[in-house]
């Protein structure tokens, strides 16, 4: 299923909310391997899309979410982190960080465009396209637990644990 990214992206806004089924996507991790939704049927996932690589908002969510990634995994959550980075940054920026989970790479925005996570933004009031950070939660069963797009990139798992009253 595609969504096509217009006026609500200036918002920040994704057209997907808590209750929907997550679009099925495909993409290449930073090892150069497929990874899908298909994947995690019958586990939680956390997929969140960023703009890009070692800049300071992004590592710090990176950082956010690998320092807890072990509660992730106790509570029964995967992560995963979509940016339209090559797959060389991804390892570096795996390896820089020592991150623990998989990133995809998405240049074309394939996955982002079904997620509603690329769009316009205005920097200096000058409109461009980028990605919007957003964070999805998807239960077990591929449905939208959760949907984030105010993310507190320095707090993301505190954010996600007082919405879910964890």
């Amino acid at each position: 299923m595609d969504y096509i990214c217009s006026d609500y992206n200036q918002y920040n806004m994704t057209l997907l909310k808590k209750g929907d089924k997550a679009p099925a996507f495909r993409g290449i991790t930073q090892e150069g391997k497929p990874l899908s939704l298909e994947d995690f049927a019958g586990r939680k996932l956390i997929l969140y899309f960023y703009p890009k690589d070692n800049t300071p908002g992004c590592t710090a969510e990176a950082c956010d979410l690998n320092n807890n990634y072990d509660v992730w995994l106790q509570r029964g959550y995967d992560v995963v982190g979509v940016s339209p980075d090559s797959t060389a940054s991804h390892l570096k920026f795996i390896a820089k960080y020592g991150l623990r989970f998989n990133l995809i790479s998405d240049p074309e925005h394939l996955i982002m465009d079904q997620y509603g996570t690329w769009g316009e933004k205005k920097l200096y009031g000058k409109p461009y396209m980028g990605v919007l950070r957003t964070t999805f939660l998807i239960d077990e069963k591929g449905i939208i637990e959760e949907v984030f797009t105010r993310v507190d990139t320095k707090n993301h798992t505190i954010q996600i644990e007082e919405t879910l009253n964890l």
